[in-house]
């Protein structure tokens, strides 16, 4: 019996113990459940997303305005060029058909010019007599020049075929292209001896070569729909260039597209930034990939706490902080800027005071 009572004495001790234990453990770890994060100065920045590239503002892309052979190349990529520097040589190189339609047009307005030079001699002559009136010579006078005007064109277009240049007008027409700009070669789309088809009023023509002042880059990108309604033309912008990561380029909101656009199921708006530095360390290139930071608003040397530590009821921002006694206490606090992840503090809490960061509550 007394081997009982003291098997049971021991149970109960040991059940007394472990709940001592267990009541020691919690409370430490109602204690240490949370933690302290101080208030500090910093600096927020609201600002909105933009994702594209740099480009030039001016590309011009090059085309020649008669047909042939590319037979001579004088620029190449990344060669920088003046103004009416020679960019190719164009060798005509005409059909058979081409040139043997040309010369029979040539032949034919030769005779019709031929017909009417006959013939305003013949009625200059009887007018001489006054035996035409100045009506009809006047008429012969015009079919004269009618037909002097299309031997010269029939000529020059047989010129032009043949020889690959000829001057329309007092105007000089060259199998020479040149270049129209100021600026640096992007790229060259023909080799010597490719075709090339001209510049009309019907067709394309042949793309030879991109120009573009390299001076003169902007950025364009998208930023989603729900950015877009912060922004506002002429708002100041950090890019951040990944071919030079270390270097941050400043530049100004130009444009902002007045219509959305589709991108990937998502809706999102162009924009255009004008850039007003780049790097003295780096050289900026068209085609970079480029994140923009576009500045909304911004706060410097404020007081800034993490926003996951204030909670707001109603209209009002409260934090929790711990009182003279260790208690913990809810303060209300006055907030302004946030960034997403820091928040201003504009009264309520000063600098270096301690606010509770509650530990995150697990889902069971």
């Amino acid at each position: 019996m007394k081997k009982k009572i003291t098997i049971a004495a021991i149970v109960l001790l040991i059940v007394a113990v472990a709940v001592i234990i267990g009541f020691s453990r919690s409370s430490s770890s109602n204690e240490k459940s949370f933690t302290l994060q101080k208030v500090q100065k910093g600096n927020v920045t609201d600002k909105a997303m933009a994702i594209g590239q740099i480009e030039p503002e001016r590309e011009i892309v090059v085309k020649s305005q008669i047909s042939g052979i590319v037979s001579k190349i004088y620029a190449d990529v990344g060669d920088r060029v003046s103004s009416g520097d020679p960019l190719f040589s164009i060798a005509p190189r005409p059909t058979p058909i081409e040139y043997a339609e040309a010369k029979r047009q040539v032949e034919l307005q030769e005779v019709t010019y031929d017909i009417a030079k006959r013939e305003f001699d013949r009625v200059e002559g009887l007018f001489a007599k006054s035996l035409v009136s100045e009506k009809d010579i006047d008429a012969a006078r015009n079919d004269l020049e009618r037909a002097d005007v299309m031997l010269q064109s029939a000529k020059e277009k047989l010129q032009l075929i043949d020889e690959g240049k000829t001057n329309i007008a007092g105007r000089a027409v060259e199998n020479i292209i040149r270049s129209p700009i100021s600026g640096t070669v992007l790229q060259r789309h023909v080799e010597e001896g490719d075709p090339v088809v001209p510049l009309t009023s019907y067709q394309s023509g042949t793309e030879m070569m991109s120009l573009a002042e390299m001076e003169n880059l902007i950025f364009k990108g998208t930023v989603d729909e729900i950015d877009v309604g912060k922004l506002t033309q002429g708002m100041d912008v950090r890019l951040q260039i990944g071919a030079i990561p270390n270097d941050t380029v400043e530049g100004l909101l130009s444009r902002i597209s007045p219509k959305a656009r589709k991108q990937d199921n998502t809706t999102v708006f162009d924009v255009e930034i004008h850039i007003k530095s780049a790097p003295k360390s780096s050289v900026l290139r068209a085609g970079y990939s480029a994140n923009a930071e576009i500045v909304v608003a911004e706060k410097r040397d404020v007081l800034v706490l993490p926003e996951r530590l204030v909670a707001f009821v109603n209209d009002s921002a409260f934090v929790e902080i711990k009182d003279s006694t260790g208690a913990l206490i809810k303060q209300p606090v006055e907030i302004g800027l946030s960034d997403g992840i820091n928040i201003e503090i504009v009264s309520g809490l000063a600098d270096g005071q301690e606010v509770v960061e509650q530990p995150p509550k697990t889902i069971k």
